[in-house]
């Protein structure tokens, strides 16, 4: 008898690792100052990074971020969950998200920059 209390079929792959690296150094140096973009409209703003629920459906939109003095990044964005909205998250929130089979928030490591207005419609 197995002591998982899950299938071995749905288990994570072993080499899996539940804290994905979010913010990369390519993500911060990409990443406008917070309050930065106030004067473009928001369906204008360049989304930097996306965030995901792997299991759900909630998704977080980056546009601006800064680090803070005990070194947590907040972030602006669009947040895509129970509904959709802009505002502020913080990276260590991300990170203390279990989704469930041992897996955390990832990130989506294939999105590429692009304009706010086809995710704001």
């Amino acid at each position: 008898m197995q002591s998982s209390r899950f299938p071995l079929d749905i288990l994570p792959p072993p080499w899996y690792n539940k804290h994905m690296k979010l913010l990369t150094n390519d993500i911060k140096r990409s990443l406008p100052a917070l309050y930065s973009t106030e004067s473009i409209p928001a369906n204008m703003k360049t989304i930097v990074a996306k965030f995901f629920d792997p299991l759900g459906s909630w998704r977080w939109y980056v546009v601006e971020g800064d680090e803070q003095e005990d070194g947590d990044w907040t972030f602006f964005g669009l947040v895509d969950g129970s509904v959709k909205e802009w505002g502020y998250f913080t990276l260590s929130e991300l990170e203390s998200v279990d989704v469930g089979l041992g897996l955390g928030i990832e990130r989506d490591i294939h999105f590429p920059k692009q304009n706010a207005s086809s995710f704001t419609a």
